[in-house]
């Protein structure tokens, strides 16, 4: 997926990295040079690393997040892209907490909930969870990327379902994650006429439909086999977003139906083999954290394609291993090394 995604962003960013830099390889270079090398150092460092120690730093490593998703409300570090305060920005390197927060908080979960189930005579307060998934809610609407949020919260609730905890809790969860939802959609005009989109494509198909009417227009005219790497000229300015959140559209006009299929199951073997890990780990703690990094990585691919053809709202999510942004490469890279990292202790 990591090759396809390199393939793909070398034929789709070349008109944007000439026309901004002057040469047609910035993009590439910047995903492979930080995006790719640096996930692979962390893919590398996470795989050695001993589980029960990644288990014991979780917490702190999730306050660290959570400090810096405060920061980038900060003025002269704190930078603005796409109309969201998601970015820091240290002048020789920028990065988006809120994608590192998507592992983090898995990393948190998972070592909450194990604890829970190791000490049943030990009482954890459920407001505990409500109260950090309540703190890390407010701090991405604020920005806003309900888009990562609405990930964070679905693969929680995996999570937290697949522990073993009280029916009731999970319920409240699924209540409260609901509710406000519906209020975010309610009191947010950008959202809702996303959601009026998506309903409704054909309603203003040079407005608020734009992108999803495009979208859908473009994957079609790939047909069985596609129009050709490097042809879609969609790329050129006709559909936003074309190196991340729409990457997948231009894939699949230039290689077809047959291959989006290629990329699909891709996806899903990545599910089989993750949710195989987890089946097979030998606690808690590790069953938790395979599942809840498959679900993140699975759950994020399918909402971002569902998202361009129509069979979702969109929520401006990049496609794992593929999109162009090194936050989220580095921090996919950190969940497969961690993965395969408790496939090895499995094995052992």
């Amino acid at each position: 997926m990591i090759l396809m995604g390199i393939l793909i962003l070398a034929g789709v960013s070349a008109p944007f990295s000439q026309s901004k830099y002057g040469h047609p390889y910035y993009f590439l270079f910047h995903q492979a040079t930080y995006g790719l090398l640096l996930g692979g150092i962390l893919f590398f460092m996470l795989l050695k690393i001993n589980l029960e120690k990644l288990k014991k730093i979780s917490p702190l490593l999730l306050l660290i997040n959570l400090v810096l998703l405060i920061m980038v409300f900060l003025p002269v570090i704190g930078s603005k892209a796409g109309g969201s305060n998601s970015w820091l920005d240290f002048r020789i390197f920028s990065f988006q907490p809120s994608e590192f927060l998507k592992l983090t908080f898995i990393l948190y979960l998972a070592s909450f909930l194990a604890s829970r189930a190791e000490r049943p005579g030990r009482k954890i307060n459920f407001l505990v969870f409500l109260t950090v998934a309540g703190l890390i809610s407010l701090l991405l609407i604020l920005q806003p990327d309900v888009g990562t949020l609405g990930i964070i919260i679905l693969t929680a609730i995996l999570m937290y379902f697949s522990s073993r905890t009280p029916i009731w809790q999970n319920v409240l969860i699924i209540l409260l994650s609901a509710g406000g939802f519906i209020a975010l959609m309610k009191f947010s005009a950008y959202r809702f006429n996303r959601l009026t989109a998506f309903l409704n494509p054909s309603a203003d198909p040079q407005g608020i439909g734009y992108q999803v009417s495009q979208s859908i227009m473009t994957v079609g005219s790939g047909g069985l086999l596609g129009q050709g790497l490097g042809l879609a000229e969609e790329k050129f300015g006709l559909l936003p977003q074309p190196i991340s959140d729409s990457i997948f559209v231009i894939f699949a006009k230039e290689a077809g139906f047959a291959g989006a299929i290629i990329l699909i199951s891709f996806f899903l073997i990545f599910l089989w083999l993750g949710f195989k890990i987890a089946r097979k780990s030998k606690n808690l703690f590790s069953q938790l954290l395979a599942l809840g990094i498959t679900s993140w990585i699975v759950l994020q691919a399918f909402v971002n394609i569902g998202a361009m053809i129509g069979i979702m709202p969109l929520t401006g999510i990049p496609l794992p291993f593929i999109s162009y942004g090194g936050s989220a490469l580095i921090t996919e890279l950190a969940g497969a090394g961690i993965l395969l990292n408790i496939s090895k202790q499995s094995m052992r």
